[in-house]
């Protein structure tokens, strides 16, 4: 039997009273799923790629080396959820990294989200240590990941949004024209 629950897409925000889409994403780390019951128990998995593995995409490579900013703000839109554009982002890392020499001390903190939302493991090093010694291999490897998990990062948070919802029907109200009449 045909049921409407099962086509509408569900995605988890971090904040419980918003829509949820993107059935297939696994909730935050730490948050509760859709049940209520908190997904604290979920074994960590290891990176898709290596922290080097940098020639697996050449093209995100030469650009995280010449302009971090742009990765950066990419990855941050989507970690985000699109409550921060990659214009923004981009913008503070850049302003960040031309005023203290340090965007990592900015960067580093995203590579904690990404891990917590996707249960990964955190390796031998320390995020912000990982990013203080390789920023730009720290970058490309987020950028991989997250490409893993299915996202395309050059179309944003809305783009992934439309583009995953394709398709899917959704329940709106009639349109009535004209006013009410006597």
């Amino acid at each position: 039997p045909f049921s409407f629950q099962q086509h509408i897409p569900v995605m988890y925000s971090s904040n419980p009273s918003a829509p949820q889409m993107y059935a297939d994403a696994p909730p935050p780390y730490g948050q509760a799923s859709v049940t209520g019951i908190p997904v604290q128990s979920r074994a960590l998995v290891p990176w898709s790629t290596g922290l080097c593995d940098c020639s697996d995409d050449v093209g995100n490579c030469c650009i995280t080396y010449w302009c971090p900013c742009i990765t950066f703000g990419q990855i941050a839109e989507i970690v985000d959820r699109g409550t921060t554009s990659c214009a923004a982002s981009g913008a503070l890392y850049a302003l960040i990294a031309w005023l203290t020499g340090c965007g990592c001390l900015y960067s580093c903190f995203y590579r904690s989200k990404i891990r917590r939302q996707y249960a990964l493991e955190e390796g031998s090093c320390g995020d912000c240590i990982v990013h203080c010694c390789c920023e730009p291999c720290a970058l490309c490897q987020e950028y991989r990941e997250l490409k893993h998990q299915g996202f395309d990062l050059s179309i944003g948070w809305q783009g992934n949004v439309e583009q995953r919802t394709q398709g899917v029907m959704t329940a709106t109200a009639p349109v009535i024209q004209g006013g009410m009449n006597r």
